[in-house]
């Protein structure tokens, strides 16, 4: 895996990735960016947030559940002073399906955290994390 991190101007950033995409990025206006684009810390969050996603939508499509949709919001804070690692990540995950069970959805997110999210895996590192699902019927 490669990636290619290129200074626009000002603050700003392009990266490059292996497969091909870029990404923009930007620093907040008090440190000199215009606010265009995320943070490199709102993407790294972003990052873990889509790797558990993707995890749990595989992982439950596998065991043949009827998931219809799947959304994670992360709350997450910061050490005050350098490095301003994050210290507390809080994963919420709506889960919408028809006749979903508690223990199936669990089982998954739980996978995701402990052995397949290579992402949160390593923010666990300096980060305390929780998880909290709620799950939705479908209509």
């Amino acid at each position: 895996m490669e990636c290619t991190i290129r200074w626009s101007d000002g603050m700003s950033f392009i990266a490059e990735t292996g497969s091909g995409h870029l990404v923009t990025m930007d620093g907040a206006p008090e440190a000199g960016g215009r606010n265009l684009a995320p943070r490199p810390m709102e993407l790294m969050l972003a990052g873990a947030g889509g790797c558990t996603a993707f995890d749990v939508v595989l992982i439950l499509k596998r065991g043949r559940h009827d998931i219809r949709g799947c959304s994670v919001r992360l709350e997450a804070e910061r050490a005050d002073a350098d490095p301003k690692v994050f210290t507390r990540i809080r994963f919420i995950y709506t889960i919408t399906g028809r006749q979903l069970k508690r223990e199936a959805v669990e089982r998954a997110i739980h996978l995701s955290a402990e052995k397949y999210c290579s992402a949160s895996i390593m923010l666990g590192k300096t980060a305390e994390i929780t998880h909290e699902c709620e799950i939705v019927e479908a209509d």
